[in-house]
């Protein structure tokens, strides 16, 4: 007889009939396959096929069992190797519930029902901030590094990030310095971030702060390759 249990992170679904012996589903986790007889009179193998199915909440190599014990009437000792599975976690989110059903109901021979449904709310609603900005002198042949960092700011006046967006600019190939404007640096602010977790509604204001950051990237700099100098 083998007595198997599988780790908490996965469940049998369905055992294949094995061609020695017969298994049976104890509970969702564990099984009893129990053969007869076996190797009597010549050597004989036994393969037991079940199914599972990942059930818990991380990813990565996993054990698959949890313990397997073996007993015969000849008390044989047994080991079994340890079956490992790879497991990728799919990320899902629903962002809308299902909407709750109104039941109703138009009777026999009638023509035509007035229901009020009741409420209905606007779902997943928010804003798109979608700014421009312009880069003072920018020098000739150098490319820039520019972030942008915006925040929420609540009635308190306490600040809330809302997102950062870095972005390269290209260099310009003017003689002199140039400005240089960019445009459309786009911000998704759905409207239950208010600071609190509560549902925004679209009627009410919203107080933003936008901080800019931005730099050369390219320089002519050249450490230590001067010219050689003997003293």
């Amino acid at each position: 007889m083998i007595h198997e249990v599988v780790t908490a992170d996965f469940v049998i679904t369905s055992i294949t009939p094995p061609g020695q012996g017969s298994a049976m589903q104890l509970d969702d986790t564990s099984l009893r396959w129990t053969i007869p007889a076996l190797g009597v009179s010549a050597s004989e193998s036994a393969t037991l096929e079940f199914f599972v199915r990942h059930v818990g909440n991380t990813p990565g190599v996993k054990l698959v069992n949890e313990s397997i014990s073996y007993t015969d009437t000849e008390g044989n000792q047994v080991t079994f190797p340890e079956p490992t599975v790879a497991v990728e976690c799919d990320v899902v989110v629903q962002p809308e519930e299902c909407p709750v059903p109104v039941d109703l109901t138009v009777r026999g021979c009638q023509d035509s029902v007035v229901v009020n449904l009741g409420d209905v709310f606007l779902e997943s609603q928010g804003r798109i901030l979608q700014l421009d900005l312009t880069l003072k002198q920018v020098c000739p042949g150098k490319r820039v590094a520019l972030a942008v960092i915006l925040t929420e700011v609540d009635e308190n006046g306490q600040e809330h990030a809302r997102g950062m967006k870095t972005v390269t600019i290209p260099a310009h190939y003017f003689p002199t310095c140039r400005d240089v404007l960019v445009k459309c640096i786009k911000f998704v602010v759905p409207e239950d971030l208010n600071g609190t977790g509560g549902a925004r509604c679209m009627c009410e204001p919203r107080s933003f702060r936008a901080r800019v950051i931005a730099h050369n990237i390219d320089s002519d700099f050249c450490c230590c390759c001067g010219p050689i100098v003997t003293v």
